[in-house]
């Protein structure tokens, strides 16, 4: 059906080919009308006839142009109806896009400035009879002589194949005023484009989704900031994040783009003084960020926080963290022999990302632990070593048993002689040991924290460096030390508030996991969390 679309001001100028391989450019410096058409449209086919009988009429007073959307249609279409106006090549369809219609045909009459009334969409005999007598009245010249009696009173135009949704959206990446400002590397047609992200180092090891400008768009639709807007500068090149280059990283990563403001407060996250992102990657020790989030948006991203929460297969979880990573390496430029120098490295480093699932926990959710509101949607950055870390208690009944289990898991960090570390550890309760926390009542976050320290008690004598290993304190310290002292009893861990507790997991199975940290404090990282703001 027909629909006129008001026009305040004149399209915009093109140049184009028309069949004969003549350049036509607009405004031409005549009157105009000016047709879009696609040969598989038969409505298209109905008003090209209409559109030749203009041309012979007027041809000579005015530039009648057809613009076909289809190269090789544009032939068809000519061949099928006998045109001898000419038709020109908008395959590309970078005018469609400029010129704003939706529906083709539709066509446009326009004084010699480029300036006139309305687009008419479709087909409506009684419009293009009024644009007929328009036309001639505006040229003082005769009928065109249509016998418009014999048309059909209306006929249903088609979508116009700009707005074919990949079609537009690598129109819109191209247009001038696109968010998209980074450099374009142009890529042969015989090169493997995979092969190409590879080689030029954009990679972590795993294949890549190629960030075209119509995917970097589409990203770019997750968030209202603006494309130019810096994220934080990123360690270790303090290199400026945008948007742009988040949202690049994130499509490579695989990610959708309602994940993009995940990525973002994650990013913003260990970019801090605080997470000190510099001292996590260039340590030898192999630490990297674990992103856990909370709040709503858990739900509505679809993330995984049951059954193989830590693990594989759920998008979300795995492409957030893997974005985080590659925005480190491809914009801080963390690589491993660079300044990453970490000595044996972890799989975290690809992506290490899970919600908690506060729904099944007894407890206040860790971003309320934090001062955040239970509507909040939050991520929390650690830095930490190795992990997940299974522990393992199938036996235990008793509340301060399974605690003390937990306890027990946590003392292996870094090595059991090691104790009163200023370190940070996150452990993860999986629902069937919370089962058992709870048989007798309540068991708050802080029962289990000081549990875990009374279970982790040693003399420190224990600690001292012997025959069997020379790690902890050295033999010229211990010899300085009184009995009494050798004999005090010391946690595994210097504050409790260095044991940070979350829920998630199957209902099924008494296997919860614990991350083991890296240097807590001014001389090493302090876990940060971030709200998500669209």
């Amino acid at each position: 059906m027909s629909e006129e679309r008001p026009m305040s001001a004149a399209p915009s100028g093109f140049s184009l080919t028309d069949q004969n391989g003549q350049t036509r450019v607009f405004p031409t410096g005549r009157p105009s009308l000016i047709a879009f058409l696609k040969e598989d449209c038969n409505t298209c086919n109905l008003v090209a006839q209409i559109l030749e009988a203009f041309h012979q009429a007027w041809g000579d007073q005015a530039d009648i142009w057809v613009l076909g959307q289809s190269k090789d249609g544009n032939q068809i279409l000519q061949d099928r109806h006998g045109l001898t106006l000419p038709v020109l090549d908008d395959s590309a369809l970078k005018t469609s896009f400029a010129w704003g219609f939706e529906i083709v045909p539709a066509v446009y009459w326009l004084h010699a400035e480029g300036q006139g009334g309305p687009c008419i969409e479709g087909f409506v005999r009684a419009e293009w009879q009024a644009l007929a007598q328009q036309i001639s009245a505006d040229l003082k010249a005769s009928d065109c002589g249509v016998v418009w009696a014999d048309l059909p009173d209306w006929r249903p135009g088609c979508g116009s194949k700009h707005l074919d949704p990949e079609i537009h959206d690598r129109l819109l990446a191209e247009a001038d005023n696109s968010p998209i400002r980074a450099r374009r590397i142009e890529i042969a047609s015989s090169d493997d484009l995979d092969e190409f992200m590879f080689d030029q180092g954009f990679s972590d090891g795993l294949p890549l989704v190629p960030p075209t400008p119509e995917r970097v768009l589409r990203m770019l639709s997750g968030t209202q900031r603006g494309s130019q807007e810096i994220v934080a500068v990123v360690p270790p090149n303090m290199a400026p994040a945008t948007v742009e280059k988040v949202a690049i990283n994130a499509v490579m990563a695989g990610c959708r783009p309602e994940y993009l403001p995940v990525v973002i407060a994650a990013l913003e996250a260990v970019c801090t003084d605080e997470f000190n992102m510099h001292g996590v990657t260039a340590t030898t020790m192999g630490a990297s960020p674990v992103l856990v989030i909370n709040g709503p948006i858990r739900q509505r991203l679809g993330m995984n926080m049951k059954l193989g929460a830590l693990g594989p297969d759920n998008r979300a979880n795995a492409t957030i963290g893997r974005a985080l990573r590659l925005i480190i390496r491809n914009v801080g430029g963390a690589k491993p022999g660079g300044v990453d120098r970490s000595t044996l490295s972890t799989p975290m480093k690809f992506t290490m990302c899970f919600p908690e699932w506060e729904e099944g926990s007894p407890w206040e959710p860790l971003h309320v632990e934090r001062g955040f509101a239970p509507s909040d949607s939050v991520v929390t950055a650690f830095a930490m070593t190795s992990g997940p870390v299974q522990i393992v208690d199938q036996e235990s009944r008793q509340p301060d048993q399974i605690a003390g289990t937990l306890g027990l898991g946590l003392e292996g960090m870094f090595l059991s002689k090691i104790h009163r570390m200023p370190v940070d550890a996150l452990l993860v309760v999986c629902p069937e040991h919370i089962k058992t926390l709870l048989s007798d009542g309540p068991y708050s976050k802080a029962r289990l924290r000081d549990r875990i320290q009374e279970v982790t008690r040693r003399p420190l004598r224990d600690m001292v460096a012997n025959e069997i290993s020379g790690a902890g304190i050295p033999l010229a310290s211990a010899a300085k030390m009184t009995e009494a002292q050798l004999d005090m009893l010391v946690p595994k861990f210097s504050s409790d508030q260095h044991i940070h507790i979350v829920v998630a997991g199957s209902e099924a199975g008494k296997f919860s996991a614990a991350f083991h940290g890296w240097v807590t404090g001014p001389a090493g990282s302090v876990s940060v969390s971030r709200k998500i703001e669209c």
